[in-house]
């Protein structure tokens, strides 16, 4: 691949990590591999060490194995202990790097949810699983420092290690906070989006007792998320319906995000989700909740007929594992199924996820998933060449004027931290008021930034 030089161009950090197409920058090999070499300065300054251990896995995307020996040449260059854990889900490498007190950090190469020609980079903090915001803007100093990668060059291949046990680790940790078999009788579908949790998520279930039919775990490096996963459930709402199944899981391309659906049919999302789980006793006993501003109004509504508080982030795990550091809270979590339980870890894990809202079926017997009245909501996305500053005119006029003809409703216009796309959100007590606003909103601000692309 052709090299790019960072010279002239600055390699940010987004919501979750850096994110992009695998054939452009930052996803050339010398940008990956200088990303590599800031990861591993990192963690030696944040340590203290002249050689810290690192975990390193991936998902099924066809641009990992490319992207991963870059990122091993620039770690190795710095100094780094790999460990290499293969095709594993994110979740795992937060689990394994916080048991194992030898390691210093994780490194993740996954675009999540995004199609196969995305790919990006995800960096874990073995102490807290989520990079604060100083650990950010450091790494991002190191990455774009013109003087960074300097050449002390180790002896490349001579600190990786091989680790084929890494996935059957994380799973035997996993099962150690269930009881076995708890699931007994039990027949869960299994959507695994063909990404990193095809092989583990059907071992784990059925240590547990239940019988599973396993849906898109045939990955082939390109079909990772394709029509099916998290995005997509609507295979696995027909198969849990076809099979008489207790309940259905869909899990996105790096096991971080859950979508469920119920045995009489109905999809759950991560809203629907964070409400199923205060029947445990744990959660149940909690104050405070924290979701994000696009959190439909009526679990903010549920929430506070228990006595309890409604948090709101902006939209990010790593804002929502934050305020529930911040808050001592236990539970939080976003619509779209990113769900942290931070009693297990500070980041979501579809599986343990799944597994839990299982114990908390179990113990109020709502296997129809019953939760909430929800308030209407649209979402609209708008590709976008650039990301205009929306606090500006005209936008901020066009949004203003919105807002004040949905009166109670909500409007939400955001970028999204991953993908080019600037998103509207509109929440009204009817769907034909949300439409309507939403798909107005989207067309004014989309001429509009049509109109103002050349500033």
């Amino acid at each position: 691949m052709k090299q790019t030089t960072t010279t002239d161009r600055t390699i940010l950090f987004g919501t979750d990590g850096i994110r992009g197409h695998a054939d452009h920058f930052p996803f050339d090999d010398y940008s990956v591999m200088r990303i590599g070499y800031a990861i591993a300065l990192w963690a030696r300054e944040k340590y203290a060490v002249q050689q810290p251990k690192l975990l390193i896995g991936m998902d099924t995307r066809i641009s990992g194995q490319r992207i991963k020996q870059a990122l091993t040449n620039g770690l190795l260059r710095a100094g780094a202990m790999i460990v290499d854990g293969g095709v594993i889900p994110t979740p795992a490498v937060c689990n394994l790097i916080t048991a194992d007190k030898s390691f210093h950090a994780g490194v993740v190469i996954s675009a999540s949810h995004n199609p196969y020609f995305d790919n990006g980079i995800k960096v874990f903090d073995a102490q807290r699983c989520k990079l604060s915001k100083e650990d950010e803007a450091r790494l991002v100093a190191l990455v774009n420092d013109p003087l960074s990668c300097r050449e002390e060059q180790i002896k490349m291949g001579m600190d990786i290690i091989h680790w084929p046990e890494a996935l059957n680790q994380y799973v035997q940790n996993m099962l150690s906070y269930f009881p076995s078999p708890f699931l007994h009788g039990k027949k869960i579908i299994i959507d695994a989006a063909n990404g990193a949790t095809s092989i583990c998520a059907e071992m784990i279930f059925k240590s547990l007792g239940a019988t599973v039919v396993m849906l898109s775990n045939h990955p082939d490096g390109m079909n990772i998320n394709a029509g099916c996963g998290a995005l997509h459930p609507e295979a696995l709402q027909g198969t849990v319906c076809a099979q008489k199944a207790d309940a259905g899981f869909a899990f996105d391309g790096d096991g971080d995000r859950i979508v469920a659906v119920s045995r009489d049919g109905k999809i759950k999302d991560g809203d629907d989700i964070l409400f199923l789980l205060l029947s445990l006793p744990a959660y149940k006993a909690m104050d405070t909740i924290v979701g994000t501003v696009v959190s439909n109004q009526g679990l903010e509504v549920a929430v506070e007929q228990q006595g309890k508080r409604f948090v709101r982030t902006a939209v990010g795990d790593k804002y929502i594992a934050a305020a529930m550091e911040e808050a001592n809270v236990l539970l939080g979590g976003e619509n779209s199924g990113h769900v942290i339980l931070r009693d297990y870890l500070l980041t979501g894990d579809g599986i343990f996820v799944a597994i839990t809202l299982l114990q908390a079926l179990t113990v109020s017997g709502n296997w129809e998933m019953h939760t909430f009245p929800k308030f209407p909501q649209t979402l609209v996305n708008i590709p976008v060449a650039q990301k205009k500053d929306l606090a500006q005119e005209p936008f901020a006029g066009i949004i203003a004027a919105y807002q004040e003809r949905l009166g109670n409703g909500r409007l939400l216009v955001r970028y999204s931290g991953t993908e080019s796309l600037l998103r509207v959100m509109a929440e009204a007590t009817t769907a034909d008021s949300a439409q309507a606003v939403a798909k107005e909103v989207a067309l004014a601000l989309q001429e509009a930034l049509g109109s103002h692309s050349s500033n």
